[in-house]
C-alpha cells in the first residue's frame, strides 16, 4: 500500500517528503483555502508537485458536468500529470466518463458506499477515494465499507485504485492495508503519529545511554594508560 499526504500545507508536505515514505498527495479546496491567500494556486500545486513528485490529486470546484470537464482541463494545462478530483454526483459520473474518453486520469471523491465505488468504476474512474474518518463520525463503520470495496474488487477484477482517505488515527493507516487499500492519503498529524511509538523513544534513549558509558569508560581507561606510561 503506498502512502499519500492529504495536505496543502507546504511546510507538511516539505517535512513529510523528507522522510521518503511518499508516494503521492491530494488535496481539496478546503486545504487550498487553509494557506496563504496571497500565493498563486497554480504555482502553490506545482511546488507541491515538485516537493512531492508521483501522484497529484487536484480538485475541481464546477457542480455541473461541463464545468467540471472545463477545469479538469485547466488543471491539466498548468500541471500535466495531475489527476482530477471529481465528486461522486451524476454529474460527477459524467464527466469522469468523459475525462477517461480523453485518457485524463480521474479521482472520485467523497464515496461513502460500495455501490458508489462501484459506479465510479463503471464510469471508469482510475481511482475511489473511501472517506473512513467520515463515515466514523456520523456513527457508521468506515472500515467495513473499505472492506466491502476491497472484496468486491478481488471478485470483479476491477482496474481501479482503491485510496483510503479521511483517515483520523494510525490504525486507519494499518486497517487499510491489511483489508487491501492500494493508496492509504492521510494527513501529516497521522503520518507522524504513525512514526512514534514510546518503546523506540525508551530504546534509543537506552542505546545512547549505554554508548555514553561506553565512551566514558574507554576515555577512563585511556586516561589511566597515559597515567601509568608517565609513572614509569
Amino acid at each position: 500500500m503506498r502512502l499519500f499526504i492529504d495536505s496543502a500545507n507546504l511546510e507538511e508536505i516539505r517535512t513529510a517528503a523528507s522522510w521518503g515514505i511518499l508516494s503521492g498527495v491530494t488535496t481539496n479546496p478546503t486545504l487550498l483555502a487553509k494557506e496563504d491567500p496571497t500565493l498563486d494556486p497554480w504555482e502553490h500545486l506545482r511546488e507541491i508537485h515538485r516537493l512531492v513528485g508521483g501522484h497529484i490529486s487536484v480538485e475541481v470546484t464546477a457542480t455541473d458536468t461541463s464545468g467540471m470537464v472545463r477545469e479538469a482541463y485547466e488543471i491539466v494545462s498548468h500541471i500535466s500529470e495531475a489527476v482530477i478530483k471529481i465528486p461522486m454526483t451524476p454529474e460527477g459520473m459524467a464527466a469522469v466518463r468523459e475525462l477517461t474518453r480523453e485518457n485524463i486520469p480521474t479521482n472520485v471523491t467523497l464515496i461513502f458506499s460500495p455501490a458508489q465505488a462501484l459506479l465510479a468504476a463503471n464510469a471508469g474512474a482510475s481511482f475511489v477515494s473511501i472517506f473512513l474518518g467520515r463515515l466514523d463520525d456520523v456513527g457508521s463503520d468506515g472500515l467495513r465499507v473499505l472492506e466491502t470495496v476491497c472484496d468486491i474488487w478481488d471478485r470483479q477484477g476491477f482496474d481501479v485504485e482503491i485510496i483510503a482517505a479521511s483517515l483520523r488515527h494510525p490504525m486507519h493507516l494499518v486497517e487499510a492495508a491489511r483489508l487491501g487499500a492500494d493508496i492509504a492519503t492521510a494527513p501529516f498529524r497521522v503520518l507522524h503519529q504513525a512514526m512514534k511509538h514510546p518503546l523506540t523513544d525508551l530504546g534509543l534513549q537506552a542505546f545512547l545511554e549505554d554508548y555514553r558509558r561506553l565512551q566514558e569508560e574507554q576515555a577512563r581507561r585511556r586516561q589511566l594508560s597515559l597515567t601509568e606510561v608517565a609513572s614509569r
